[in-house]
Order: C-alpha cells, then structure tokens, then sequence
C-alpha cells in the first residue's frame, strides 16, 4: 500500500479526534501546551497503537470486535457528550473546571475515537500489510489533527463568545458521532 494511499487513511480516522479536539478547545477555559500535548498525545498514541493491536489480533477476535466495538464507541461518546450537555446547561456563567485533557475523561476519549483504528489495524492483517509504517501515520496526523482542532475549538469559542451553545452543539456533535459509528455497523 503507497504512502498517500495510507494518509488519506489516517486523515479519515483522525476526523473524529479533531471533532472531539474541536469541542474540547470550546470546553476548556483556556488552552495551553500542556493540553495541547495531553490531547494530541494521547489520541496520537491511541490511533497508533489500536492499529498495531488489531493487526497483531488478526482473525482472532474479529467477531467480537465487530460485534461490540461500534456499541462501546457509541456508549463512551454518547456519555461524555451528554456529560457536556448537561454542564454547559446547567452551568452559571463561571467556566467549567472538568479539564477533558486529563484523567479518565482523556482516556475514554482516547478510545472511544481510536476503536476505528483498531478495525483499519485489523484489515490491514487480513491483507497482509506490515503495519509499523501505517501505525506511525496514523499516530501523527491523529496528533496533528487534534492539535489543530483544540486551538480552532478554542479560537471558535473567543470568536463567538457563545460558549455555552457551543458546547451543547459539541455535546449534540460527539452523541451524533457515536450514533454513526454504531448505525454504520448495524447496517452492515
């Protein structure tokens, strides 16, 4: 498989990172290095390394990863967009204080948009591509894109200055996005 052939996928899989990293940048009060690095790291290192894991898994758990993948993708994006619609909601006028760069927000996050790279991993297997070059450009424009998306979101917010409906929108955004990946697989 050539190097564009490759990149155009690694773009397709980070279109959900920076949608996540877009609402993020609206979330947070201010954005710094430290987030941008948190969140670029982590979805980079996640898209990489769920490639590498579903082409070492190969054929042996493909039933159950396209069995139940799209449905934890669904559930851990659907919860945390609710999560964000309900606090942007219900929220005075003072900034949240939930930083989705750290701990376990982070983590399902990183997940939840990664579970895509664990199925393109898998593929890769099943036509037997060496993964180690495709796994680092997935995992860099993953990281690319997320840092661009979190500066946008938060450029997007002090623009606007319509925070809060952001938020929401980004919520409605991220349950729309799990919506998909479970309605995509239910169709097959």
């Amino acid at each position: 498989m050539d190097i564009i052939t490759i990149t155009v996928i690694a773009v397709a899989l980070a279109l959900d990172a920076f949608t996540v990293a877009l609402v993020t940048g609206v979330v947070l009060p201010n954005v710094g290095i430290r987030h941008t690095f948190r969140l670029s790291w982590h979805f980079g290192l996640f898209q990489g390394l769920m490639s590498v894991v579903g082409w070492a898994t190969g054929l042996t758990v493909r039933s159950f990863i396209e069995n139940f993948g799209h449905w934890v993708a669904f559930l851990l994006l659907t919860l945390i967009g609710m999560r964000m619609i309900i606090e942007a909601l219900s929220k005075k006028s003072k900034p949240t204080k939930r930083d989705p760069t750290r701990g376990g927000t982070l983590i399902a996050l990183s997940i939840a948009t990664s579970i895509d790279a664990l199925a393109v991993g898998l593929s890769f297997a099943l036509i037997n591509i060496d993964i180690w070059l495709p796994a680092l450009i997935i995992a860099v424009v993953a990281a690319t894109f997320t840092a661009v998306g979190i500066h946008l979101g938060h450029a997007i917010k002090n623009i606007t200055r319509l925070g809060r409906y952001i938020e929401v929108t980004g919520g409605l955004v991220l349950i729309l996005i799990g919506t998909k990946i479970l309605l995509g697989k239910i169709a097959l």
